[in-house]
């Protein structure tokens, strides 16, 4: 009996090895006994295979079995609850360890300090590291990554320091923190002391330094260490030449980013990924797609860059078209692949899709993730539901602020600003703190209401309370405010006041010049008009606009000059566009485009419907 089990349990750990997880579980299942070993072995195959929505339902079943847990059953549950950030199943986790007694071990100490740092909680990794009578590096670099993780960077700079012994992994992580907040002169400093203090740099330390130099504006730094990292003859590494691809990428270099590609030895299935990344960012997703049919192998990151990259570069329809031929394909979504074909319904204003996707969602587990949830509550806004976008909202368990920012700018743009005040001050009295994002959101909110007086306390308790510095976003947003509301001479007195700070763009004379129109301002108007085709003389806004406050104050001589100026400057108008889904399938409609083969009767209707709203009394008299 122990050497039948023995060597089932042998073959599930070979067969997942391979990647053959499927074959492992139906042999599991098979077995007629099952001890702990056999249930470690599938629970650590799921783990380490990243498949832990599964890792974490079989714990489940290993309980309703009454097989007894140990430190590797522990060791491997964790590790599933700290990929899914699972924090509560994470602590619920924690209770049965020091049930069992499992607190002791080492291992599953390091497992839990783990769990806590990646689901984002220090205070409760801090906990558990100082109950532990015996710490080893990992012990330490596991707790210096919960507090980077949480952007505490001062109390990890002070663990950094006080560690018995700093090894390799401790300086990455510290490098990577730093990264990822963009403080590349701590990063750099980092690196500086690391080599003084005679570590050597490996591939994981190169990979961080490119990453933070991929946020930078200035490309030289992340040119100085692509040579350095020559140098050093890490270039082969995979780790690195991936993210010396995503800096190329950035940039918008195709030239490099095929260099470099090129130039990798071995290509894995991780190169293969970066590389139609790499396009997609660029934007290049003919390229992307030739990139992708040639992969030898394809697994999920494959197919959601794909996805996310037509989603991200407008194309909406081939993303949808992916997420349908990934499923024909026996490929399992993720978290990250439904988020990006919500971002496609979205885009395409496409319900029908959407709530087959929510479907999918559901049928794979994914409706309580944080990331979809989000992704949830703003394509259902988008596409006018603001009812399903306020029930997917209230499903979200434990709301981050893209949550609330998702449902504020929904509930503002169907016009219910009342209801969008009243989450604010609930996310507030919850202890979220609001960002940028979220007065934009509220700003926006009180312009396309009127709430002037409403919209001033906001855009000044930005500083005031929140510390938080007014960019062009806001500006703009209060400038359109007022210029609805009529106070002109205020919107101009802001737009001035922000222009002497030397930060300002020429969306702020649009939004004002927009106001004029909409006043019919003709002098202000014109002026704005002038200064705007000065310094965007491609822009077209800033033409149509002005143009039309001549039509509209009858100056039509006025009116054809600005026509004949952008024309002079080959600034073409862009079509209005619009398009509706019937039936699953997305019809779209061009301004000056009749190829629709039914046109007539589409006018027809048209025409009958505007009698009907200008003629409301023959529409009563037919009911």
């Amino acid at each position: 009996m122990h050497s039948h089990l023995f060597q089932t349990t042998s073959k599930i750990v070979a067969l997942a090895k391979l990647g053959r997880i499927t074959s492992a579980r139906r042999l599991f299942d098979e077995m007629p006994h099952k001890d702990t070993v056999a249930w470690n072995a599938m629970l650590a195959s799921y783990s380490q295979l990243g498949l832990h929505q599964q890792a974490l339902c079989l714990f489940h079943h290993m309980g309703i079995a009454n097989s007894r847990p140990d430190r590797f059953t522990f060791t491997a549950t964790l590790s599933a609850c700290a990929g899914l950030g699972e924090l509560r199943r994470g602590m619920k986790i924690h209770a049965q360890v020091v049930v069992s007694g499992c607190q002791s071990s080492l291992p599953v100490g390091n497992s839990l300090i783990d769990m806590y740092g990646k689901c984002l909680s220090a205070t409760s990794a801090r906990r558990v590291f100082e109950e532990m009578s015996i710490r080893n590096e990992v012990s330490w670099c596991s707790l210096l990554f919960a507090y980077t993780s949480s952007g505490l960077f001062d109390v990890a700079r002070v663990v950094f320091d006080g560690m018995p012994k700093r090894v390799e992994i401790a300086w990455n992580i510290m490098i990577s923190g730093y990264g990822q907040c963009g403080d590349v002169e701590l990063c750099l400093g980092l690196f500086k002391k690391m080599r003084e203090d005679s570590l050597q740099p490996d591939q994981w330390t190169f990979s961080a330094l490119v990453n933070a130099f991929c946020e930078l504006q200035e490309p030289s730094y992340g040119y100085m260490m692509h040579g350095f990292i020559i140098k050093s003859g890490w270039v082969k590494a995979v780790e690195v030449s991936n993210s010396i691809l995503s800096f190329y990428s950035k940039l918008g270099c195709k030239d490099d980013v095929v260099k470099v590609f090129e130039s990798i030895g071995i290509l894995t299935q991780v190169s293969w990924n970066a590389m139609i990344d790499a396009h997609m960012k660029i934007g290049d997703t003919h390229e992307a797609f030739l990139v992708f049919q040639q992969a030898p192998e394809k697994n999920v990151v494959s197919w959601t860059s794909m996805i996310t990259g037509y989603a991200r570069n407008g194309h909406g329809e081939q993303a949808l078209s992916f997420f349908v031929k990934m499923m024909e394909n026996h490929i399992q979504p993720d978290d990250f692949t439904f988020g990006a074909v919500l971002h496609a319904c979205s885009s395409l204003a496409t319900l029908g899709h959407g709530k087959m996707i929510h479907g999918s969602i559901i049928h794979y587990g994914f409706h309580a993730y944080v990331y979809v949830g989000n992704g949830l509550v703003n394509m259902y806004a988008k596409c006018g539901d603001i009812q399903g976008s306020n029930a997917a909202f209230k499903e979200i368990l434990e709301k981050d602020l893209v949550s609330w920012n998702a449902m504020l700018f929904g509930l503002g743009m169907h016009g219910h600003a009342t209801q969008a005040l009243e989450l604010y001050e609930e996310m507030v009295a919850s202890g979220m703190k609001p960002d940028k994002v979220t007065f934009i959101g509220l700003l926006m909110t009180c312009s396309h209401s009127g709430l002037i007086e409403k919209g001033r306390a906001l855009f000044e308790s930005m500083v005031s309370v929140y510390g938080l510095s007014q960019e062009t976003e806001h500006v703009v947003c209060m400038v359109d405010l007022l210029g609805r509301g009529g106070y002109l001479a205020q919107a101009r007195e802001l737009v001035d006041e922000y222009s002497r700070t030397g930060r300002a763009e020429t969306s702020l004379p649009e939004a004002l010049l927009g106001a004029c129109f909409a006043h019919s301002e003709v002098r202000m108007g014109a002026n704005l008009g002038e200064y705007l085709k000065v310094f965007e003389p491609q822009k077209e806004m800033s033409y149509v606009l002005l143009s039309n406050l001549y039509c509209v104050s009858g100056q039509w001589k006025e009116a054809e000059m600005v026509r004949k100026i952008m024309t002079d400057h080959g600034v073409k108008k862009m079509p209005g566009c619009s398009w509706i889904e019937v039936r699953n399938k997305v019809t779209v409609f061009v301004a000056g485009n009749h190829s629709n083969p039914y046109m007539e009767e589409l006018c027809k209707i048209l025409n009958f419907l505007k009698f009907e709203m200008r003629n409301p009394f023959f529409s009563g008299l037919k009911n």
